[in-house]
């Protein structure tokens, strides 16, 4: 890389810091090309994105972010999972984890919080914005289900009394 093109991509890096919900930095030693592919294909389908960066790099776009405090964490191959949601990329990265040892979670930033491995981890068990949005959907629509439901049952039992009536008359 060219002087102007690593400033350029510190630049670009520093602006992904301030702007995601959630970074999260893993290594990725022993991963094959296929593997990653198949890694990052994953994230963008999920909204995230990953990239490679050289480390030195990474600490220098990392000055003057709210994620300032993971800079620790790159040593060795390491690879940064990023997204605007806070929640995407930690859950992304810990499920191909689950599957693929080559990746192992090192810790990774949420705003000014600095998380550890655990955090990652515990991070991804949440439920993603739109399934707490679906979630909250129910609750307001279930009330008002149960409400048309006490409503109409008066005028179904009505309905069937009168039924029953016809049909007694109709036998005698």
């Amino acid at each position: 890389m060219e002087r102007a093109e690593k400033r350029e991509f510190v630049t670009e890096l520093n602006e992904v810091f301030k702007a995601s919900g959630s970074v999260v930095v893993a290594h990725y030693a022993g991963a094959t090309v296929a593997q990653m592919n198949d890694f990052r294909s994953k994230m963008r389908a999920a909204g995230g994105t990953v990239k490679v960066a050289k480390n030195r790099l990474a600490k220098i776009a990392l000055q003057g972010t709210d994620a300032e405090g993971i800079s620790n964490l790159f040593t060795g191959q390491t690879l940064i999972a990023y997204s605007t949601d806070p929640i995407t990329a930690p859950k992304v990265v810990v499920d191909f984890a689950k599957s693929n040892d080559k990746i192992v979670v090192l810790g990774g930033a949420m705003g000014t919080t600095t998380l550890n491995p655990e955090g990652v981890k515990s991070l991804a068990t949440l439920p993603s914005l739109d399934e707490l949005r679906a979630k909250l959907l129910g609750m307001i629509q279930t009330p008002a289900t149960r409400i048309a439901g006490v409503v109409a049952a008066p005028a179904s039992q009505l309905a069937r009394v009168f039924s029953a009536y016809a049909k007694k008359d109709e036998a005698a």
